[in-house]
């Protein structure tokens, strides 16, 4: 069940109480894209609206980490992904990284959130900066001037200066940096187990309900 995202100004907030949370989700060319996969189960089977996005690179690297094998073009890409969670109650819509008159291309239809997962450092350095050449980074730019929540999750390792210093300018404007780095304490015994892990700690800061892995501590009362 899907929570309450607590961003924007009171009104539009108190507008959208009854709407389901609307979530970007974007994908790029990093190794770890189960995590994005998992999360967007996650999402949709939480009721969310979850706009997604595949940048060209993360498409390649979907077919080289995993066995699914995901049509290139965006109406076939939103057909796989809507037969892949056809029971889902949530809603999906896949778009173009050059879909300018997309609702999320602009502040009045900013997201509640949006999670870049994984972020290649390009991606990282481009949004740090300020630049808008894609639907992807253009969207990372509303959610930050918009004051909605934006997590990034850095894959590489291990970081340069550079990116540091780029990881360390967004989250001074407010970005949440979560790289993909799973517990051990709950003792996982497959890589599905460290995946969950992950993106239950996605879920918590989107403020969704999750059970995918135990709590610290609460295993043990």
């Amino acid at each position: 069940m899907a929570g309450d995202i607590g961003t924007g100004p009171a009104g539009n907030q108190e507008q959208r109480v009854s709407e389901p949370p609307r979530i970007a989700l974007a994908m790029t060319g990093a190794s770890g894209v189960q995590y994005a996969l998992r999360l967007l189960g996650c999402l949709l089977d939480a009721g969310c609206h979850v706009y997604l996005l595949v940048s060209r690179p993360a498409h390649v690297v979907i077919g080289m980490d995993t066995d699914l094998r995901v049509p290139g073009r965006t109406a076939d890409m939103q057909r796989f992904f809507e037969q892949r969670h056809a029971d889902a109650p949530g809603t999906l819509e896949v778009l173009g990284m050059e879909q300018w008159t997309a609702p999320i291309a602009s502040g009045s239809g900013a997201p509640d959130a949006m999670v870049i997962c994984p972020c290649t450092t390009g991606t990282l350095a481009s949004v740090a900066g300020g630049l808008c050449t894609s639907l992807l980074e253009r969207a990372a730019d509303v959610v930050l001037k918009e004051r909605r929540r934006l997590i990034v999750m850095p894959r590489e390792m291990p970081f340069s200066e550079i990116h540091l210093e780029n990881m360390l300018r967004l989250a001074r404007m407010g970005a949440i940096i979560m790289p993909p780095n799973p517990g051990f304490y709950n003792h996982p015994e497959s890589v599905d187990d460290l995946v969950d892990f992950v993106v239950a700690r996605i879920l918590d800061h989107l403020d969704i309900e999750q059970s995918l892995t135990p709590r610290w501590g609460l295993e043990y009362e």
